[in-house]
């Protein structure tokens, strides 16, 4: 069921995003009297055609990753002295201008779009209760203490963990300060906690935001039981079964599902001993856990899981706008994941993020079918994200990009006449290996989380 999920979701995000992206360019065209030659949503073989009153031929074709609006241009074939004042190179700066920034911001439209109807179904978040304080940690020396609630982090508000993660990740690979608003078990008075951040995670692979300030979120108690166990894991192979209960691992005892998951993580590769309970009768068992990850992102696998249990009412809070409301914070939301998103690129150009940290075609399909899988909010909140990227990416100055064909009409916009063909040929030569670059190494940091 989840590979039908992961490939419904990736067909619907790629024909959604590709399409809309090409509708801008085509939209603004025929607004500035360009005859539009062709449209299509994919590439290769056409599946299926058709041509409305304006000779414009629509296609929608056999490979599904990305798509094309051709224009009558002089510079890619004759054009009859008829329709010369409807090619694409005869029209002014500004029209091309306008007609090539179309797609991007057609983007951003859709995914403010999509976060208006997040915002609109609601959600139900987990309040940010701090459960745990390492100690020694950042979290310990500013202060913060197991039963806090986060509702702020840089003075903007936290309504769930994945606001405070969000915030959290603005922030790495940076030195400074961190401002955190709490507030008490039973108070309702804000008061701050600073953190000093010095290189902040810098580099990193696969960064921990909370976790690496010494910050375990409150969870309800989960018993070591066992529910399910991966047929290929180091449990099963070991001979642990279902409803076996966990009571000590390597002689410390056991009384929370998260101890066996911490433990667990920190010994990738390591043979461990587990003494657990079946049927009342008490076992031992000697296992080499799996690894899993590079550097220092590797760590243990069990290959074992439990029964959730159900979260006490008062650590969940109902989050929904309405009409009006949500159009301020689909705006609000497309605002700040489009900067973060270019910090974020800034951040891997200067080293400050890892570049292991850019995802390929393999990851965005596993996120569209899980994001699919779990509910239409979930889904619409991926399609926001992956639209953003889409339009911040295509804004990038690299020729053969939206950028780069903006990037060259500014030039000539400045100069009062275009690059050279020749130069301008250069340009796309250099912004091909950039792209493909760029391609290959997002895939090969798809293959490497397999």
């Amino acid at each position: 069921m989840s590979a039908l999920y992961m490939l419904v979701g990736t067909l619907i995000a790629l024909g959604v995003l590709v399409t809309f992206h090409e509708f801008g360019h085509f939209w603004v065209a025929r607004r500035c009297g360009v005859k539009v030659l062709r449209f299509s949503v994919g590439f290769g073989k056409a599946l299926v055609r058709w041509h409305d009153r304006h000779g414009t031929e629509f296609v929608i074709a056999a490979i599904p990753l990305g798509g094309y609006v051709k224009m009558l241009d002089e510079r890619e074939g004759d054009v009859p002295s008829a329709l010369l004042d409807q090619a694409f190179n005869r029209k002014t700066v500004g029209q091309r201008i306008a007609i090539v920034s179309a797609g991007p911001i057609a983007n951003f439209l859709l995914a403010l779009v999509f976060f208006w109807a997040v915002a609109m179904l609601g959600s139900q978040q987990v309040r940010p209760v701090i459960g745990v304080v390492e100690e020694g940690s950042l979290a310990a020396a500013a202060g913060l203490q197991a039963g806090q609630e986060i509702v702020s982090v840089n003075d903007q508000v936290t309504t769930g963990w994945a606001a405070v993660n969000l915030q959290l990740v603005s922030r790495l690979g940076e030195s400074g300060v961190l401002d955190i608003g709490v507030l008490e078990p039973g108070s309702t008075v804000e008061s701050h906690k600073r953190l000093e951040l010095n290189n902040w995670l810098r580099g990193a692979d696969e960064p921990d935001p909370i976790g690496s300030l010494g910050i375990q979120p409150w969870r309800p108690a989960l018993q070591p039981v066992l529910e399910e166990l991966d047929a290929l894991g180091p449990a099963k192979a070991a001979g642990l079964r279902a409803g076996d209960r966990l009571l000590a691992l390597d002689d410390q005892p056991l009384s929370d599902w998260q101890q066996v998951v911490d433990k667990v993580r920190a010994l990738p590769g390591e043979r461990i001993s587990l003494r657990f309970e079946r049927e009342g009768q008490v076992q031992d068992v000697q296992l080499t856990l799996a690894s899993r990850g590079e550097g220092e992102a590797r760590s243990g696998y069990l290959g074992a899981g439990v029964k959730g249990v159900e979260w006490p009412p008062e650590m969940l809070r109902e989050v929904s706008y309405g009409p009006l409301e949500a159009v301020a914070e689909g705006a609000r939301r497309t605002w700040a994941m489009s900067l973060l998103t270019l910090e974020s690129l800034k951040k891997m150009l200067f080293g400050e993020l890892s570049v292991k940290n850019l995802s390929g075609p393999i990851t965005i399909a596993k996120v569209a079918g899980a994001s699919a899988q779990s509910g239409l909010g979930d889904f619409l909140n991926f399609l926001a994200y992956l639209s953003i990227s889409l339009g911040v990416l295509n804004l990038l100055p690299i020729p053969v990009l939206d950028g780069g064909h903006l990037l060259f009409y500014l030039v000539e916009w400045v100069r009062g006449r275009p690059l050279s063909e020749r130069v301008q040929g250069w340009g796309m030569q250099i912004g091909i290996s950039l792209v493909v670059g760029v391609m290959l190494l997002a895939l090969v940091n798809d293959l490497s989380r397999l």
